[in-house]
């Protein structure tokens, strides 16, 4: 702090779950590599290989990168909350990025091989967790200030789409503090979810790739079914050891000693409260 105390110290646990975090994100990384660089002939764009690109991609991007944008605001306790707030969206953004570069992978990689699109439930749940991060991670950049219409309303919220309403809430500063928290548990809710709903559709997207490519020798054993398993189930504990540090009450970030001078202030400001006055 800026009288020279050292910052509290982050509750027992935390550190090794999410170190413990890192490493299977890295584990399945690498699993995901020998996967595809061992049996499926590694990965290369514009060539019978780009559709590898496609499960590198998502794995990297709606798994890992998603996974680590959720606990920012868990490991980054004592840091500025809008540096937290900026690292948050950087993570979310590049993961969403990777994730566009394997959509576009599968469906060129589907066309030039005349496969169709769009069919198996694979497609289904992936579709819907990429369409419904784009809005969950739109909802959390910043807008121009617009002028809102009237001191509960946030400044810059066009009345659609309606996913635009996190912009103003949690990276703009005057948002409406009473609005702010009625919103915040839906967004850590939906956020927690669509995490969950990516983990499955790599699931689903494992056992799709191994049926089409070893359907008649997955049932001895194979290594490369053995190894695709063993994938699956690092994804799995990733998203159980990133849920339990999410929804661990007692290790969520603590509001800074300036942060919640700030809110009063800004509560003043936008809701015209007195200091003193309740919420």
């Amino acid at each position: 702090g800026m009288d020279g105390a050292p910052p509290p110290a982050s509750p027992a646990g935390l550190s090794a779950y999410v170190a413990v975090s890192q490493l299977l994100g890295l584990t399945l990384l690498t699993t995901t590599g020998a996967w595809l660089g061992l049996y499926r002939g590694g990965v290369a764009w514009h060539s019978p290989l780009q559709f590898n690109v496609h499960p590198l991609c998502m794995v990297l991007g709606m798994a890992f990168l998603q996974g680590d944008a959720l606990l920012v605001y868990r490991v980054f306790r004592h840091e500025a909350k809008h540096s937290a707030k900026v690292l948050h969206a950087l993570l979310h953004g590049l993961a969403l990025v990777i994730a566009l570069v394997g959509i576009v992978a599968v469906f060129e990689s589907h066309r030039t091989k005349g496969i169709p699109d769009m069919y198996s439930l694979h497609s289904w749940c992936g579709m819907a967790a990429f369409v419904l991060y784009l809005l969950q991670v739109r909802a959390g950049e910043p807008l121009g200030p617009r002028g809102g219409k009237g001191p509960h309303t946030p400044r810059n919220i066009p009345a659609p789409p309606q996913w635009l309403l996190g912009c103003g809430f949690f990276l703009f500063p005057g948002a409406s503090f009473s609005l702010r928290g009625r919103y915040k548990p839906q967004h850590v809710f939906f956020g927690i979810a669509l995490f969950a709903l990516s983990i499955a559709a790599c699931l689903l997207g494992i056992t799709e790739m191994l049926l089409f490519n070893i359907r008649d020798s997955y049932s001895h054993f194979v290594p490369e079914g053995v190894l695709a398993n063993t994938l699956g189930v690092l994804l799995v504990a990733f998203g159980l050891v990133v849920g339990y540090v999410l929804t661990r009450d007692d290790w969520k970030r603590p509001p800074l000693a300036e942060e919640l001078a700030l809110s009063m202030d800004f509560k003043t400001l936008t809701e015209g409260e007195s200091p003193g006055g309740g919420s």
